[in-house]
């Protein structure tokens, strides 16, 4: 299940509309191991096209060495489809590269409406998993250490 704050959401889905008719695509970093996302990164389409996206391979290991050097992970990666239903095609499943990653798609084929879903894709399998959209992570299921130090 991902979890994810609702700020986030409105940035991914902003990004998408923003780079409308040409797909959106981005990152959102986390804490290494934690499987939260907080850090939104959106990246230039390096394709600049409306149906494909591509990560400029110079702004993605500057991205990557960022991370690392914050202690980070790319815990969403996410992308936009602009005439499709919000699910990986062929292309997305062959670069899908990060196995612990959740992959965002969300869909701005509708003028007033999106459809936000995300996936794990591992060894080119598609598996949808469940979107929970919180407020703030203090009281979501995303583990013991967001639960605040009562003895302070």
């Amino acid at each position: 299940m991902l979890v994810i704050r609702a700020d986030l959401v409105d940035e991914i889905v902003a990004h998408a509309r923003r780079d409308h008719p040409d797909e959106a695509c981005g990152v959102i970093a986390g804490p290494e191991g934690s499987d939260r996302p907080e850090r939104f990164i959106p990246m230039l389409n390096a394709a600049r096209s409306p149906t494909f996206y591509e990560f400029d391979s110079g702004d993605l290991l500057r991205l990557y060495k960022d991370m690392d050097a914050r202690g980070e992970v790319p815990v969403v990666i996410y992308h936009s489809h602009t005439a499709t239903e919000a699910y990986p095609s062929r292309t997305d499943i062959s670069y899908a590269s990060e196995p612990e990653a959740h992959y965002v798609v969300v869909s701005t084929r509708e003028e007033d409406s999106n459809e936000f879903r995300s996936f794990r894709i591992v060894d080119g399998v598609v598996t949808e998993e469940q979107v929970e959209v919180v407020e703030t992570y203090m009281f979501a299921n995303t583990g013991a250490d967001d639960v605040p130090d009562r003895s302070a």
